[in-house]
């Protein structure tokens, strides 16, 4: 698949962004990302609400090999090669991905921030104030 293509592919859907990633292309839309086009295939971002969708329709999520073992990555999974030829509802399910990732996107930022807000354990002052001058005092005595 080349740019030209996932940019006519994708425009009932909208305007996306299309950016050289991996073997492939990583394709956004408002900033987030929610497709995967790579040799192997068109995956869409999904989620618990649209998994079920591509299983439906007998898709699988990406999968890559390394020496050593067969990766999964649950979070894209493959587009039914019908929708290449139905671009209304290629653009319902490229929205449906769009909003997969960015509830995943939001998960991730209330993660952070209540890791920010989780009071940090602090060392006793008095502790570190004594170190520090017990070593004060070695190094004068010496």
């Amino acid at each position: 698949m080349d740019r030209e293509f996932l940019t006519d592919l994708f425009a009932q859907f909208g305007p996306v962004t299309i950016r050289r990633m991996f073997s492939g292309f990583g394709i956004s839309a408002d900033g987030t990302n929610f497709a995967l086009a790579l040799r192997s295939g068109l995956y869409f971002r999904a989620d618990q609400e649209t998994i079920p969708t591509f299983e439906a329709e007998g898709s699988r999520p990406f999968q890559y090999q390394t020496r050593a073992k067969t990766v999964t990555v649950a979070s894209y999974w493959e587009l039914p090669a019908r929708l290449f030829d139905d671009s209304e509802e290629l653009a319902v399910w490229a929205k449906d991905a769009l909003a997969a990732a960015q509830r995943a996107a939001s998960k991730k930022r209330a993660k952070v921030r209540k890791a920010v807000k989780e009071p940090v354990k602090k060392r006793a002052a008095g502790k570190t104030a004594s170190r520090v001058g017990k070593a004060k005092r070695a190094h004068r005595s010496r």
